[in-house]
């Protein structure tokens, strides 16, 4: 039985894969390829537990200033992992959705997300969002340009516009987050999903995110559930 108080919406930010393998002596490009590994598997453990939206964060819109060659890894691991992960999420009932800009993006990575997301669109399971070319502060920026234009072609009534109906005008209209998880040890939130993160829990794990398994996701529940929530309070 799936307990009420699971949270709705899980935001994990997958650091660590680098120092993964770096502390293997792999290549950091491995640690990518086990990061996917691990998404799949935890994505679907995820959003079984009762978990309904998942996101996490794939690609800044700051690692663009990464090396190249591992950018061009990226890419093309994205590229494989949308199109050969497709069936599965199908099959698991899992919508993929994705976050972020599409400017910088190579066509060929814009047409796998228009794959995958077009594919899985129907599913009811669950949504995983995905966030891609990504930052929180460009999100907000984009959905006030959004708004902006609305108003100039005379389309909404800023009297309307309050702090729930804004978020129809982000990337994917989700709900507000309730645990943030951030594996590695870094204790901060990296410019990632600010508006729907004004309430939610943070944990934070020393695990890089290839070690970031499904009891370790339970932890995360565990300790959510332990705590007191207060919307604003003190």
């Amino acid at each position: 039985m799936i307990d009420s108080n699971i949270p709705a919406h899980v935001a994990i930010i997958m650091d660590g894969n680098g120092r993964w393998a770096k502390e293997r002596g792999k290549k950091r490009s491995e640690g990518h390829l086990e990061g996917s590994k691990t998404l799949k598997k935890i994505s679907q453990h995820i959003l079984s537990k009762g978990v309904k939206q998942l996101s996490v964060f794939a690609f800044s819109t700051e690692n663009f200033k990464r090396d190249k060659e591992e950018v061009d890894y990226l890419m093309n691991l994205i590229i494989k992992y949308f199109k050969k992960e497709a069936d599965t999420f199908n099959k698991n009932n899992i919508k993929v959705v994705i976050s972020g800009r599409k400017d910088n993006l190579r066509d060929d990575v814009i047409e796998a997300i228009n794959y995958i997301q077009n594919y899985t669109k129907q599913n009811t399971g669950g949504i995983l969002n995905i966030c891609l070319n990504y930052g929180g502060s460009e999100e907000i920026i984009d959905a006030s340009k959004k708004i902006a234009k609305l108003y100039k072609e005379d389309k909404i009534d800023l009297n309307t516009l309050n702090k729930e109906s804004f978020y129809k005008y982000l990337y994917n209209n989700l709900k507000p987050i309730d645990l943030m998880i951030r594996t590695s040890g870094e204790l901060r939130v990296s410019n990632f999903m600010l508006y729907q993160m004004a309430y939610s829990e943070f944990y934070f794990t020393d695990k890089y995110f290839p070690d970031f398994d499904e009891g370790e996701f339970d932890k995360a529940i565990d300790e959510y559930l332990k705590r007191t929530r207060r919307f604003g309070g003190v």
